[in-house]
């Protein structure tokens, strides 16, 4: 976590009426630490800003996260406390009967007798195989702009628009990579595979960008992503239990849900509680914790120790990719090194680099070359 705040910034009138609104909607949901400013100290905190904003709201807490590391981390936690972990093995069929459900994979069948799904964007898929009709996922696309590095100078804190009925809106933002990101956008969609850019997207916003931080148009593009997020006919999550047939949904969980996460789960383990399930507590001398490489840049990371560098535009050492091969949760292809190293995701985004990484990935997982770079299935 790199502590930063935001900023909620007014670019009109009408926006500015709201923020005494979001300010009280806050302190109603506990948290009162929210304060208004004008615009002259708006600008004093964002010289950077564009001309024009009105105010702000100020959100102290609101920090930036490794969006990586974080489920992993529940992954390998949960792995090291003696859960099976199957990859690569979605869930095509289900059969119940009175005492579980057999979930069919092309990895093969497994046996519950309580089942959550949580499968994003496959989500109301998996809840039709249960039996249930009661949403319908329609992919909302969302582009993102990465900024090099060259560019964090010009902002200090996440920069906010004012959300509206259907959209956090398009915020500039620093990354605890290091660089400055700029999105998504909010693009509702039929494809669920749908993860190319689009001219339209890109040039959005750029549009916005220019208007919020102007002195980003001088800065090099690093790369663009695109995400999709399971949104549903409502604006909520669709948290579901079906308690007699022992089946629990976690539904349309968008952007919020890597923040929620923890949340999400007390919730979903009291509603399995209440269907049934002994989950006593853990004798906390019991659980494994576990702890993964910082990749952020607000702590040190492994190359200011020394070592060889094979990535340098993220500075990502041999010994980090040889560590691959001892990981309680390793990567199966190269974007999982990708999101383990930050190998390949600089400026040159691979091409001075991507032969060498490949090799030593490929060399501690013990995976030919070839079998890295396969897509997944």
């Amino acid at each position: 976590v790199e502590r930063t705040g935001a900023l909620l910034v007014a670019w009109d009138d009408e926006q500015l009426a709201r923020l005494p609104e979001l300010a009280a909607r806050a302190a109603a949901n506990g948290y009162a630490d929210t304060a208004t400013i004008d615009a002259g100290e708006l600008y004093d905190r964002e010289p950077h800003l564009g001309p024009g904003a009105l105010g702000a709201l100020v959100v102290p807490d609101e920090d930036l996260v490794d969006p990586w590391t974080t489920p992993l981390a529940f992954a390998t936690e949960a792995v090291a406390n003696g859960i099976v972990l199957w990859r690569r093995a979605p869930v095509t069929a289900v059969t119940s009967s009175g005492d579980g459900h057999e979930l069919h994979t092309p990895a093969g069948t497994v046996r519950a007798r309580y089942v959550v799904n949580a499968a994003g964007l496959a989500g109301d898929q998996v809840h039709r195989l249960f039996g249930h009709d009661s949403f319908t996922i329609r992919p909302r696309r969302g582009e993102l702009i990465v900024f090099d590095e060259l560019a964090r100078p010009l902002v200090r804190h996440v920069l906010l628009p004012v959300p509206t009925a259907t959209t956090k809106g398009v915020l500039v933002s620093p990354t605890v990579f290091g660089n400055v990101l700029l999105g998504p956008t909010a693009d509702e969609i039929d494809d669920r595979n749908a993860t190319a850019s689009t001219r339209d997207g890109t040039d959005r916003l750029l549009a916005q960008g220019r208007r919020i931080l102007p002195a980003l148009e001088r800065e090099e593009i690093t790369a663009v992503y695109v995400g999709l997020r399971p949104a549903t006919e409502q604006s909520d999550y669709r948290i579901e239990l079906h308690a007699t047939q022992r089946y629990l949904c976690l539904g349309g969980i968008r952007s919020t849900g890597l923040t929620a996460s923890m949340g999400i789960a007390e919730e979903a383990v009291g509603l399995l509680r209440d269907a049934g399930l002994d989950t006593p507590a853990k004798d906390a001398d019991a659980i494994v914790a576990v702890r993964l490489p910082t990749l952020g840049e607000a702590t040190p990371r492994p190359w200011r120790s020394g070592g060889r560098i094979l990535c340098h535009c993220e500075r990502v050492t041999a010994a980090e990719l040889h560590a691959l091969g001892d990981a309680v949760v390793p990567p199966l292809d190269l974007d999982g090194v990708r999101r383990r190293t930050r190998a390949l995701l600089g400026r040159c985004q691979g091409f001075a680099c991507t032969a060498e990484v490949v090799g030593a990935a490929a060399t501690a997982l013990g995976m030919s070359c070839d079998e890295l770079l396969r897509s997944p299935t």
